[in-house]
């Protein structure tokens, strides 16, 4: 139903049955056209938690791994750009954005260089500090400096399309260069072509078999595969001058919340490339759910965090009433993008919403 659509006249019995219905319609979110025009309208019944319907998330796709480097000094690794030769065991590798620090950190891998994606705030955070000492700075995400990078002297560079693809032919004159074609999403496939090219392919198995094992361990927690499908769960990022995100089926904490067996309400159904919607901070209700876990990039003011937050449309949704809504950490949550990132994210949903 769009909104541009004009109903024909009905009797007034009619019309009254017509507005109940788009109330319930509303109230479960299940048009984001129609949402647009108000609040989410929950009213707290049947528990704890927003009376929104759960997306329906498809399944995510599954891991396609090559062969474990030969032992022969090189072996080629499919990528973005075609097939690049690679040393088996590089030693001087330098990454180029988040995941590809994250991957190379999880698979005992420490980069000569690295870029971050704020410029004053260093690398990310969450990772161990031993792990990430020493690293040199090449320069932002999407823009390193080319110069930096050539000083290193790097026998590998990894990073994807979408963020150095230009730059392909100058980074190649450099050092064998392994992109694969986009972030976020396709994270698990973009670890095992980040594992192929460090040469660490069974590591990077035992890595996803202790994921996998994680994210049952929590499922369980939360009382079982049915207890988990019955909570929604949306993540909702305030950003300094954009609207406010909430993420989606086929973003990287999608996925993550799909492991566990939670995910987004169907406020997201429709979302752009299955990623994330935005909303103003006059539609906020939408991002109601059982539970909401937040965070933001740029300062709290800035991001509108603070005023969002702070007003009455926030504070009256179901989850913040109930205690459900979660400052995390955005690094953590959003830009990180690999396992070592998701495992912590792991403990965190254990921690707030299994049953104590």
């Amino acid at each position: 139903m769009q909104l541009s659509a004009i109903p024909r006249p009905v009797p007034r019995a009619g019309r009254r049955r017509a507005r109940a219905l788009l109330a319930v319609g509303t109230a479960l979110g299940t048009s984001l056209t129609l949402a647009a025009c108000g609040s989410s309208g929950s009213d707290g019944s049947g528990g704890s938690g927003s009376s929104a319907k759960a997306a329906d998330c498809p399944a995510q796709p599954v891991t396609t791994w090559a062969r474990p480097a030969s032992g022969g000094g090189g072996h080629t690794v499919r990528t973005a750009m075609g097939e690049v030769e690679v040393p088996d065991a590089p030693r001087r590798v330098v990454v180029l954005d988040t995941a590809e620090l994250d991957s190379a950190v999880t698979l005992g891998v420490k980069p000569v260089g690295a870029t971050r994606s704020d410029v004053a705030g260093g690398f990310l955070g969450y990772l161990p500090a031993d792990k990430t000492a020493g690293i040199k700075d090449v320069g932002k995400i999407g823009a390193p400096n080319l110069e930096a990078v050539a000083a290193l002297k790097p026998d590998l560079i990894l990073t994807s399309k979408v963020r150095d693809g230009g730059r392909y032919a100058q980074l190649t004159a450099i050092a064998p260069t392994v992109m694969t074609e986009t972030t976020g999403y396709p994270w698990k496939q973009n670890f095992a072509t980040h594992a192929d090219a460090l040469g660490k392919i069974p590591e990077a198995k035992r890595a996803v078999a202790a994921y996998e094992a994680h994210a049952k361990r929590v499922t369980a927690a939360l009382g079982g595969a049915a207890a988990a499908k019955r909570t929604t769960t949306n993540v909702v990022r305030f950003v300094e001058g954009a609207d406010t995100r909430i993420y989606g089926c086929r973003s990287y904490i999608g996925t993550v919340l799909d492991d566990v067996g939670t995910g987004p309400t169907s406020v997201v159904q429709g979302a752009r490339d299955g990623m994330m919607i935005e909303v103003s901070a006059e539609q906020i209700s939408k991002a109601d759910a059982d539970a909401v876990f937040y965070t933001a990039y740029g300062s709290p003011e800035k991001s509108k965090e603070a005023q969002i937050t702070g007003g009455a449309l926030w504070k009256n949704t179901n989850a913040a009433k109930n205690g459900r809504t979660f400052r995390v950490d955005d690094q953590l949550w959003i830009q990180g993008i690999g396992y070592t990132a998701a495992d912590k994210i792991l403990n965190q949903l254990q921690q707030k919403l299994a049953k104590k």
